[in-house]
Parts: C-alpha cells; sequence; structure tokens
C-alpha cells in the first residue's frame, strides 16, 4: 500500500498515525496492497478555496475527498488488478487540522482522533461510500466507527 502524505498546514500533526489510520482502514476494508493514496494537509485558506471551487461551500471544511476515476480503482480482492499491471489510484484525501482541532473540542476529544475520524471518513468516501441519504449515512458512520474501534484496538496492545 503506497500512501503519501504532506504537511503543508503549519499545523504541528502526528503524521505517522494519520498513515497508520488510513493503512489500517484500507487494510480492513480488503483494497488492493498495490492502491495508491494520498494525504494532503492544509490550513484554512487553501481548504476553503478547494471547498469553494469542488462544492460550491462556504468557508474551511474538515475534509474532503477526490477519488480517481471510479474505473481504475481496485476496490479489493473481489475484483483483478488492473489489466496494465498499474497499483489501482484511489485518490486524494485533503484534511484541515485547524477545522479538526475546532470539531475536536467541541465532541470534547483530542484533535488528533479528529483527524483519525476524517481519515476513515475521506477512506471511505475515495471507495464509494456517501452519507446523502439518511441509510447511506447509517451504513457509513457504522463503518467509520467499527474501523476506528478496531484500529484503536490494535494500537492498544
Amino acid at each position: 500500500m503506497s500512501i503519501e502524505i504532506a504537511n503543508e498546514s503549519g499545523a504541528e500533526v502526528d503524521t505517522d498515525s494519520v498513515l497508520a489510520v488510513a493503512r489500517h482502514a484500507l487494510d480492513e476494508m480488503g483494497v488492493n496492497p498495490l492502491a495508491e493514496l494520498s494525504v494532503l494537509l492544509v490550513d484554512i485558506g487553501y481548504m476553503t478555496e478547494l471547498n469553494h471551487r469542488w462544492m460550491g461551500g462556504d468557508g474551511p471544511t474538515d475534509v474532503l475527498a477526490f477519488p480517481m476515476d471510479e474505473g481504475s480503482v481496485d476496490h479489493g480482492p473481489g475484483e483483478s488488478a488492473p489489466a496494465s499491471g498499474e497499483p489501482a489510484l484511489l485518490g486524494d484525501i485533503v484534511l484541515c487540522p485547524e477545522v479538526a482541532a475546532k470539531q475536536a473540542a467541541t465532541a470534547g476529544h483530542t484533535a488528533a482522533d479528529e483527524l483519525h475520524l476524517l481519515t476513515v471518513h475521506g477512506v471511505l468516501h475515495l471507495l464509494g461510500y456517501d452519507h446523502a441519504e439518511p441509510e447511506e449515512e447509517r451504513e457509513m458512520f457504522a463503518l467509520q466507527a467499527r474501523l476506528l474501534a478496531s484500529w484503536r484496538s490494535t494500537r492498544s496492545r
């Protein structure tokens, strides 16, 4: 699993743990081990720009996921590797640590916990999950909670 992570946010972030939770989520979801993912941490100004440009939103958001072309995604062991032998490009997850820190304070947990949650949330979006409809939201958020719980249990051993 190739995961590139870049912290351009100016915030102090444990990028190793963000990388670890992303890898755990992808492994648990059965994603092809040759898959590639990019995680970018940005400041509020850049996240505001991305949110406006791509989502039509106002202000910064916590996480954005930019999946690659659906045809190039290898979702897991049920599918064969791409014909070219190239690794599947899952896409990009963009996180805003400053927004995550504000949300963490409201939720009563650490900024690191919030970044882990947002990373798993972004991974699930890249894998085709959404939360636009109530049933989709229940499924996605239950899966997100399960993945986070299993990741935390592996870290506490």
